[in-house]
């Protein structure tokens, strides 16, 4: 199974943070997955960090993300695109979460998350608590 984390899920990966439960866990080690952390994810710890809302940086992330073979994913026109397509979610406007969906459904990957209003989107969601 090709998983791709959401940011919060990403970080508390790379924190080794006890948020993380024993399945999310085992999914995230288990070599029959490939674990997948977006571009988009940088993004916005690069914008958190910046802002001083986060004490991890995109470089560290990156580090631990590399370290525990993670494999990178660029966002493309496709991806860019296939927002357009997504329904509207009415209190959910994260144009972050937005972009990870669509990348998650470009792609054929599930998206392991833990924001409940992610799971309104037609993406399979896997919650990581």
């Amino acid at each position: 199974m090709i998983l791709l984390l959401d940011t919060q899920v990403a970080i508390w990966a790379a924190q080794d943070s006890p948020r993380l439960s024993g399945p999310a866990r085992a999914l995230l080690i288990d070599p029959g997955n490939e674990v997948v952390v977006s571009a988009v994810s940088l993004w916005e710890i690069a914008i958190k960090f910046a802002s001083g809302k986060l004490p991890f940086s995109p470089a560290m992330a990156m580090a631990a993300f590399r370290a525990s073979g993670y494999r990178s994913l660029a966002m493309t026109e496709a991806h860019a695109g296939m927002v357009a397509n997504l329904p509207e979610v009415d209190d959910h406007k994260d144009p972050f979460d937005r972009m990870l969906v669509a990348q998650a459904l470009a792609e054929s990957m599930r998206l392991v998350t833990a924001d409940t209003k992610l799971a309104r989107y037609p993406v399979g969601c896997i919650e990581p608590v």
